[in-house]
């Protein structure tokens, strides 16, 4: 049954029993009685009738029962019922989006610096943990050298036509030699100026067969490790996380579940799947408990909105990470303003 019919079904009077109790359960966090509901209900019922409610909407998945005598409280599939179907979005309150404002600053950060400061000041306003995926560098190479630091280390410099330099330490391939090392940077440099790193990558395999025989098996090894080195690693978009303390400070939460969700994130082994939310289509997503694998363990509700540059490319996004009953009313918009407002920054910037 869809989330519309499961709507049209309801009486007026079910759906505003069930209104007012994931109402009361975002603010309180508290089951609710038939004994309250009927201090705030439109009409006069009995609280007889409305415990005959609201085992209609127990029976139909949308209400549970923690304990035989206790109130009801939204179930999951509630949750997402009225997330879909009857919230109310609040507008950004003033304080909030001045907050949000001030993290851009008159000193013109680099967008590392830019997109940390976001991360934090969400985190403190929404008191939840901060995601920010940041936007991986696609302006087209200049250049790829290999720089030799030991028998077992080497240097990857890759040097963007708008200047920015990156760099990275990795293990080359065993009995690498300072000829090899040229020949391979060689290689990549008569292919890959004018392209991206994406664009490099489409191009490398299908380079590296066709030219397998101007290269010894050392150098076509050595440019493998290192394109996968980036492919793996810095070519993907860094993830910033803040405020994980508010979480684990949550009275709902799961201490051990919610630990491994961060200790997850940190080692970014879901940050592929983070990226695929984000790209998914544009506007804010509310991702709720076991709906989505990466907070399933944790119990956790996620609200995330893509953020794009000049062209319209979503190149990263932001999110925040509450309990399920988070102010989805307040979040929201906070969320959807604060990636507008990213977008709109990084889209005025040359680099």
């Amino acid at each position: 049954m869809s989330q519309q019919t499961q709507l049209s079904e309801l009486n007026e009077r079910s759906r505003e029993v069930f209104r007012r109790v994931v109402e009361s359960y975002l603010q309180t966090g508290e089951p609710v009685g038939s004994r309250t509901l009927t201090r705030d209900m439109s009409e006069r019922v009995s609280a007889a009738t409305i415990r005959n409610v609201m085992q209609d909407l127990e029976y139909l998945g949308l209400l549970d029962s923690p304990h035989v005598s206790a109130g009801r409280l939204p179930t999951q599939l509630g949750l997402r019922l009225f997330v879909d179907g009857m919230m109310e979005v609040d507008a950004v309150d003033p304080v909030d989006r001045a907050r949000i404002e001030q993290t851009i600053g008159n000193d013109n950060p680099d967008t590392g610096t830019l997109l940390d400061r976001v991360s934090t000041a969400l985190s403190s306003i929404t008191h939840g943990a901060s995601l920010v995926l940041m936007p991986k560098h696609e302006a087209p190479v200049r250049h790829i050298d290999f720089v030799t630091l030991g028998p077992d280390r080497a240097l990857v410099v890759l040097v963007f036509a708008d200047g920015h330099v990156e760099n990275r330490v990795f293990t080359p391939p065993l009995g690498q030699t300072p000829s090899s090392m040229r020949e391979a940077a060689n290689f990549l440099n008569a292919i890959a100026e004018g392209r991206t790193l994406s664009e490099l990558r489409g191009h490398i395999a299908a380079e590296i067969t066709a030219r397998r025989q101007q290269l010894d098996g050392l150098a076509a090894q050595l440019v493998e490790s290192g394109l996968a080195l980036w492919d793996t690693a810095d070519n993907d978009p860094r993830l910033i996380v803040r405020g994980r303390a508010n979480l684990l400070d949550s009275q709902e939460a799961d201490i051990d579940r919610v630990r491994e969700l961060f200790d997850d994130l940190e080692r970014k082994r879901d940050i592929a799947q983070f990226l695929e939310l984000a790209e998914q289509g544009e506007g804010v997503r509310i991702f709720i408990g076991s709906e989505n694998k990466l907070f399933s363990l944790s119990g956790s509700s996620l609200v995330v909105s893509p953020y794009m540059n000049a062209d319209r490319k979503i190149v990263g996004a932001v999110g925040v990470i509450g309990p399920t009953r988070l102010n989805y009313g307040r979040i929201v918009p906070i969320v959807d303003y604060t990636a507008q407002l990213v977008g709109r920054v990084l889209s005025g910037r040359k680099g």
